[in-house]
């Protein structure tokens, strides 16, 4: 019985805590329209790439696959916000490949301006309530924590979200997730590189594994004298354990454009 009154205590709570962190995104949206956003960026991606791995360890690692995603990211009096959406293998009957949709929602609320209080650190700007909802075909999972605004020399931004990530098929464990762009420049060309990497612990059947992402990207308006709206270059994924699986690993560069609208 207390067992049970427990579950239904934490779910509830889960529940409570999800809601605050949809419902962040909307008063954020308010905002914008409003025209008090801090700042705001969205961006259009076409990626193309192969050597893509089931989760069949014994199943060659050169499938294919074309990836179309939006991305946001905002800021506002009280937090910040990002989401991704991907459409993975857009085009009907390519090869076979399936059409698949994946998005990530991750809004956060900063403790320092909800309370008034300087949270600031050697290298930390501000400490923040993080939540993620993933959804994907059939599933989603939800992520809570703490995230961590970092202050770091001649990065544009670098955050540090530490999370419980809560699984309804794997059960509950952690990931800790640093997200990054840094900007440079070799001779009159100009770059970013940016990425995150996820590092979620093992639950149940599912393994460590570790999910990294970086890209390393030329900036081509910048030879139109359109600075930072086109950009041009790769992806490069690697996945070990791929979605906790034992022994599946993925390594998969990727050709990228990216349009900042």
């Amino acid at each position: 019985m207390k067992r049970s009154i427990r579950s239904t205590l934490s779910r509830s709570i889960n529940a409570l805590i999800l809601a605050a962190f949809l419902l962040a995104p909307l008063v954020a949206a308010d905002e914008a329209r409003a025209g008090s956003a801090l700042w705001q960026e969205t961006n259009l991606q076409y990626l193309w790439g192969r050597n893509f791995q089931t989760l069949d360890p014994s199943d060659p690692k050169d499938h294919s696959r074309s990836t179309i995603t939006i991305e946001h990211a905002d800021a506002w009096k009280y937090g910040d916000n990002f989401f991704f959406f991907d459409v993975t293998n857009p085009e009907i009957n390519r090869n076979g490949a399936k059409t698949s949709i994946y998005g990530e929602l991750s809004p956060r609320l900063s403790l320092g301006k909800i309370t008034g209080q300087d949270l600031s650190a050697p290298f930390v700007k501000d400490v923040l309530l993080a939540g993620t909802l993933e959804l994907g075909n059939g599933f989603h999972n939800h992520l809570y924590g703490l995230g961590f605004s970092l202050n770091l020399p001649k990065f544009n931004f670098a955050d540090l979200n530490v999370y419980v990530r809560n699984s309804a098929e794997k059960g509950v464990t952690y990931q800790v997730t640093p997200v990054w762009q840094v900007p440079f420049s070799v001779g009159k060309a100009s770059f970013v590189f940016e990425g995150f990497t996820d590092f979620a612990g093992s639950e149940g059947n599912s393994a460590f594994n570790i999910d990294a992402q970086p890209r390393l990207l030329l900036d081509l308006g910048k030879f139109w004298g359109s600075a930072g709206n086109l950009f041009m270059g790769t992806e490069f994924i690697y996945w070990h354990n791929k979605f906790g699986v034992k022994g599946v690993d993925e390594y998969a560069p990727q050709a990228m454009l990216k349009w900042v609208l």
